[in-house]
């Protein structure tokens, strides 16, 4: 079961404007987007958040919590590429009374630009207040507070609240640390891996298997609710797609079929699904409702048409295609109407994924090597972003701003996720506990 966050505002003053923003107009120009993405080398200080006591908790002191918080914040700010973070380990503690009252003068002999400082406390054990507060050391004011009351085991969302908090207020961006990631963990030898359904928060932390790995489990996506995750099972040889509720573990069968499906997507809405099917040596577009029912073809050109996704307005679809002799981007109305090419560059193309701020889509690059690129919506401006020997499947950040991708590694076949931005830059690895591949990146939760 889920436990959601209960968000209340400590303060409700927001400055206007700060001299660490992005311009948030530019961003539908695909280079204004490598611009904005460029490192801020803002420094901000992230002392361990205070407590007015240290008292136990279903997960760990208050004391312990509070340095743990600052840990995970100055991590999220770190990898993220933007920002130059000095957590817990590089500033001084501060007492409980500072976190209203903050100390300047000494926060700027570090030429700290930014400062965040925040509380624990601890009503009962199972359930915490979290106060997060970021100052402008330079003009000594405060830029926003916010506080959360968490379970105690859910203090890593707290955390992650308060760095979206941080990242939106410096950069006038939306935010994306509070989600989550789901994708499917593999084990056992390369020739006959086990691949299940997993889900971890956006850093890699709190890893949870979902299948039980009887059946294989592919291309899995997060419901636009955040309560539910579309995937692709085999169950004795037989493709299958289903709709798994987080919540209760339940999960509903949508289509099968004896024919060869593919890739499982969701509308915006909800409320529709987009898939691949061959059917009689063609491969072809269909969508169905989300509850089941009659598929309807959208493609029916000869050879294989590969459904990507919706844009994020519901109006179009991005999909690839070997019907001009080898795999390219298309795009069509969601009706199937109006399909026309896209790509126009040498080699292939392959899972094209709109952003969700609909201003690029993400494409698998095969030209000798695999490499993970951008490009805009009606072509053209194509960025190849990763250059290594096998990165494929890419997926967006909430905001639109990083591309999580699989990269398998030459000679072992073995699979691990990776990250990297819009710029090409801040390459990382998000640790699993095995192998994994085919990530999807579920929306800021609720």
């Amino acid at each position: 079961m889920n436990h959601f966050i209960r968000s209340t505002a400590i303060a409700a003053s927001f400055l206007a404007s700060t001299a660490f923003a992005f311009s948030a107009a530019s961003a539908q120009q695909s280079e204004d987007i490598v611009a904005d993405a460029q490192q801020l080398d803002t420094i901000i200080a992230i002392p361990g958040f205070a407590t007015d006591a240290d008292r136990p908790t279903d997960a760990y002191s208050t004391a312990d919590l509070g340095r743990r918080i600052g840990e995970v914040i100055t991590a999220d700010l770190r990898n993220n590429g933007l920002f130059t973070p000095r957590g817990p380990d590089q500033v001084r503690a501060i007492q409980y009374g500072e976190v209203t009252a903050p100390q300047f003068p000494g926060w700027k002999t570090i030429n700290a630009e930014v400062l965040v400082q925040g509380f624990v406390r601890a009503a009962s054990p199972n359930e915490i207040t979290v106060g997060c507060y970021l100052y402008d050391v330079g003009l000594g004011s405060e830029l926003s507070r916010q506080g959360y009351v968490v379970p105690a085991r859910d203090w890593r969302r707290a955390a992650h609240k308060c760095s979206d908090i941080i990242y939106s207020r410096l950069t006038g961006e939306q935010p994306f640390f509070d989600s989550r990631i789901a994708y499917i963990a593999e084990s056992g030898p390369k020739n006959n891996r086990r691949k299940q359904l997993a889900i971890m928060d956006s850093d890699g932390a709190n890893h949870r298997i979902l299948t039980s790995g009887g059946a294989t489990a592919l291309t899995p996506r997060f419901s636009p609710n955040y309560q539910s995750i579309l995937y692709l099972s085999y169950v004795d040889g037989n493709p299958r797609i289903y709709i798994y509720d987080i919540g209760t573990g339940r999960q509903r069968l949508v289509t099968q079929s004896s024919n060869a499906t593919f890739a499982p997507r969701w509308s915006p809405d909800g409320q529709t699904i987009l898939y691949s099917m061959a059917v009689g040596g063609n491969t072809d577009v269909y969508k169905i409702s989300a509850n089941g029912g009659t598929p309807v073809r959208l493609t029916n050109a000869p050879g294989i048409d590969v459904g990507g996704s919706f844009s994020p307005d519901g109006k179009q679809i991005v999909f690839e295609s070997d019907r001009s002799g080898s795999q390219q981007i298309y795009t069509m109305n969601a009706d199937g109407s109006n399909q026309k090419r896209i790509s126009f560059g040498g080699g292939r193309y392959a899972t094209p994924e709109w952003s969700p701020r609909g201003d690029l889509i993400a494409f698998t690059k095969i030209a000798g090597n695999l490499r993970i690129g951008v490009m805009r919506p009606g072509g053209g401006s194509e960025r190849l972003l990763t250059d290594s020997w096998q990165d494929e499947a890419p997926t967006w950040a909430p905001n639109g701003r990083v591309i999580q991708f699989f990269r398998t590694a030459q000679g072992s076949g073995d699979a691990s996720i990776w990250q990297v931005d819009v710029a090409g830059a801040n390459e990382r690895r998000l640790p699993t506990p095995g192998y994994g591949s085919d990530p999807a990146w579920g929306p800021i939760r609720p």
